[in-house]
């Protein structure tokens, strides 16, 4: 029988899948290549729906005879693999992104002995405009929970940037930047105890209680949609610890990381200047097996935060806390270090790479920034936390403006330095 082959994301059916299906069936049997997670994850946003969702949905329509992964970007391995008679595609990848893989398209098929299908694209659908209408809608906790999870399965790694209150959330939910047809953005976010408790002027010493901070978390919940690693500094009691890992969990939180440390909180970024207390690692372990066993999904991460090589100590001691941790359920090894070489930090991935393939390793690379994130994939890095940098760049900002106003005895001058009050107001969804 003649086959036809049509890739899809299959996350939001709009009248133009729906035609461009209808289309493909009339040529023959209709292969849908539904790309995965780690197909698409790298080249835009993750899909709302899972993989086994989009499948369920796309089985159901009529015209489709046989679904079968895409498991790249690239229509190539599928062609080669199913070999069809045709492929079908919308004509608007004719310029843009798309081109070269149309131009892929194009070459295997000739070689295959097949045909190229394009049809006009449906007008009066701007898929751009239907992902915002879905952000508008926000997300529930269930799904963001789940998403982490999800990213480190599809992405290589996983880029995470930090958020104090609801306005830093909206542009760690909606900056992207594409180069050459990559897009990239912020997968998720990252609530940091030093930047919210910086940014209601107290001190990082866990000064700020949990009730506290949820509600800055809540700000942000309210006006996002991407899942959020929430920094818990020591944990606290291991006792209490399991109400803050149920209540995390219940608010659709994915991840806490906590560092084992104990005392007094003093930031890592000190170093050996001020004294950093390690706790002893089998309480430490122990925290981390009370927590586990609080939660309620198994979509929940708890990761452990090393701080081994912030207290002066070696990567072999570092090592071998990690491995009593991943003992008691870790879901994460987080490396912690203000070494500006990053050699440290370069050993102990390297190290533990070889033990473990599968743990998930979290970097913060705050000191050591001269590296790229293909630098950090290559050393076994899955997580890349930006953990303090928009209230740093904030500060500044607010500074030089305050100053010109005092110099000046007028804000005209410090126009150039705001953001139209106007384009303000349209940043932020429902106000007009």
């Amino acid at each position: 029988m003649t086959t036809v082959y049509l890739g899809i994301t299959g996350d939001i059916i709009h009248p133009g899948i729906i035609n461009i299906i209808t289309e493909g069936s009339k040529f023959g049997e209709l292969i849908i290549g539904l790309l995965t997670d780690s197909a698409i994850a790298p080249h835009k946003r993750l899909p709302y729906l899972t993989y086994e969702q989009r499948e369920v949905v796309v089985k159901s329509i009529k015209g489709v005879a046989k679904i079968v992964p895409q498991e790249e970007w690239s229509y190539v391995p599928n062609l080669l693999k199913y070999k069809p008679d045709y492929i079908i595609h919308g004509d608007d990848w004719k310029s843009g992104p798309l081109s070269k893989i149309r131009d892929e398209v194009y070459s295997v098929m000739e070689t295959l002995g097949g045909q190229v299908i394009e049809i006009p694209y449906t007008k009066g659908i701007n898929s751009t405009a239907l992902v915002e209408q879905q952000k508008a809608i926000g997300t529930t906790p269930e799904i963001r929970l789940k998403t982490l999870r999800r990213l480190l399965a599809a992405k290589p790694t996983v880029r995470i940037l930090e958020v104090h209150d609801g306005l830093s959330g909206l542009i760690a939910e909606s900056v992207s930047f594409c180069k050459d047809g990559e897009y990239k953005s912020f997968d998720g976010m990252w609530s940091s105890s030093l930047t919210d408790s910086t940014s209601k002027g107290k001190p990082d010493i866990e000064a700020v209680d949990l009730t506290t901070r949820l509600q800055s978390v809540t700000d942000i919940l309210e006006c996002t949609t991407k899942p959020i690693i929430y920094d818990g500094d020591t944990g606290g009691l291991a006792e209490h610890f399991v109400y803050t890992v149920r209540t995390l969990e219940r608010n659709g939180i994915s991840a806490i990381i906590i560092e084992d440390k104990m005392g007094l909180k003093k930031n890592s970024l000190f170093g050996t200047d001020v004294q950093q207390q390690l706790a002893p690692i089998e309480d430490f372990a122990q925290k981390i097996s009370f927590g586990k066993q609080a939660q309620v999904t198994k979509d929940f991460m708890i990761i452990s935060r090393l701080e081994s090589l912030i207290a002066g100590g070696t990567v072999d001691e570092a090592l071998e806390r990690a491995r009593a941790y991943i003992k008691a359920g870790t879901d994460g090894i987080m490396i912690h270090s203000k070494n500006k070489s990053g050699d440290d930090v370069q050993e102990f991935c390297l190290r533990f790479r070889k033990e473990y393939s599968q743990v998930p390793l979290i970097l913060v690379p705050t000191t050591y920034n001269q590296f790229t994130e293909e630098e950090f994939e290559a050393w076994g890095a899955n997580i890349i936390i930006y953990a303090n940098h928009m209230l740093r760049a904030a500060y500044p900002a607010m500074m030089t403006v305050a100053k010109s106003i005092l110099e000046h005895g007028r804000s005209l001058e410090a126009d150039s330095l705001c953001m139209p009050i106007k384009q303000i107001l349209e940043l932020i969804p429902g106000t007009k």
